[in-house]
């Protein structure tokens, strides 16, 4: 038999444990900041791994139209991506006016290298 003594120590910590989780609220809390812009980061994000795998599926199957058109779409691919590192950088400093001007600049990029991923071989 449990003596009364420790079961009575053991029901305080219970109870004072149980209040003090009542009251410390959700896991980070604050959460992010600019929590919108950071989806947009995100999604631009996908978007450009999206042009990616359009780009390597065109390459792999050999339809890229010529190498010029191929070193561009590269080129696209990876200032899209470097767009994407600075658009994060600004929503973590909270610049919400940059982070949707890198943004559009990463969908042009994306946009026109998905574009000329699909241009057929002549």
């Amino acid at each position: 038999m449990i003596p009364k003594k420790i079961l009575y120590r053991g029901i305080v910590l219970i109870a004072v444990l149980g209040a003090s989780s009542l009251h410390a609220g959700p896991i980070d809390s604050t959460g992010h900041a600019h929590q919108d812009k950071a989806q947009l980061v995100h999604e631009a994000n996908h978007e450009v791994d999206h042009a990616w795998e359009v780009y390597h599926r065109a390459a792999l199957g050999g339809t890229v139209a010529s190498p010029a058109l191929q070193a561009d779409i590269e080129e696209h691919l990876h200032e899209a991506r470097t767009l994407v590192t600075q658009a994060q950088e600004a929503a973590e400093r909270g610049d919400d006016r940059k982070v949707e001007d890198l943004v559009k600049q990463v969908r042009l990029h994306t946009t026109q290298a998905i574009e000329g991923s699909k241009e057929q071989k002549k």
